[in-house]
């Protein structure tokens, strides 16, 4: 099996050498670059399986980075930040990230969650499969659970993985309230919990797509899709 390949893009010395060393060590392959423009053409030389970004990066930052890559690209992205504050988490989903991780941050910790991200990118549906294979049908909306693709008044909509698993989710119960926990857990790999705030981005993201009205937030609980 070919090897897991990052493109990590962190300025700092130490930061950049010693989670390359540690990545390398679980089996990722990695390419090191210490700029975001750096990065941009690393990224479409190589095409990796996997961007991890530093948003606060010299040349092109993080957030644009992602940006340029979610345009060309549905590869998996995962944000760096030193901050945990609300405005660089939200810049970095909104700008098409899958995942954030703050600085400090404990190397077992980031492999959990790259594993993550990985397994739902290779697996449109997790564990029990959230919908059957055939057509699904919502107002506009078609969906082919099985092809893995959406179309919106017949238009295919170009929907990232975790964008599909989380219609995908709805979809397998139109109507039912899903708390942003369960949505974490299945759609997120979050057995242990993770910010809200990441279903959040993400359901504004597929609302543009599909249609604001097609998801409706239940406040206190969390979100259906409406039948």
């Amino acid at each position: 099996m070919a090897e897991t390949h990052v493109l990590f893009v962190e300025d700092d010395d130490v930061i950049r050498e010693a989670t390359t060393l540690a990545l390398e060590r679980d089996g990722f392959k990695v390419t090191a670059v210490a700029d975001g423009l750096a990065g941009l053409e690393a990224f479409r030389a190589e095409q990796p399986d996997l961007a991890l970004l530093d948003v606060m990066v010299p040349g092109l930052d993080g957030v644009s980075l992602c940006r340029r890559i979610r345009d060309e690209s549905t590869v998996p992205v995962i944000m760096l930040s030193a901050r945990a504050d609300s405005i660089d988490i939200v810049l970095g989903l909104e700008a098409g990230a899958d995942d954030y991780v703050t600085k400090p941050f404990d190397g077992a910790v980031l492999v959990a969650r790259i594993r993550a991200v990985l397994r739902r990118f290779g697996h449109a549906s997790s564990g029990d499969e959230p919908a059957e294979a055939a057509l699904l049908s919502f107002g506009d909306i078609e969906i082919d659970p099985e092809g893995l693709e959406v179309t919106r008044g017949g238009e295919r909509l170009a929907l990232t993985p975790t964008e599909m698993r989380l219609l995908l989710e709805f979809s397998a119960a139109p109507g039912a309230v899903l708390s942003r926990d369960r949505l974490l857990e299945r759609v997120w790999d979050y057995e242990w919990g993770g910010d809200t705030r990441v279903v959040d981005v993400h359901v504004q993201r597929l609302r543009v797509k599909i249609g604001q009205d097609r998801i409706e937030t239940v406040r206190g609980f969390g979100y259906k899709l409406r039948a």
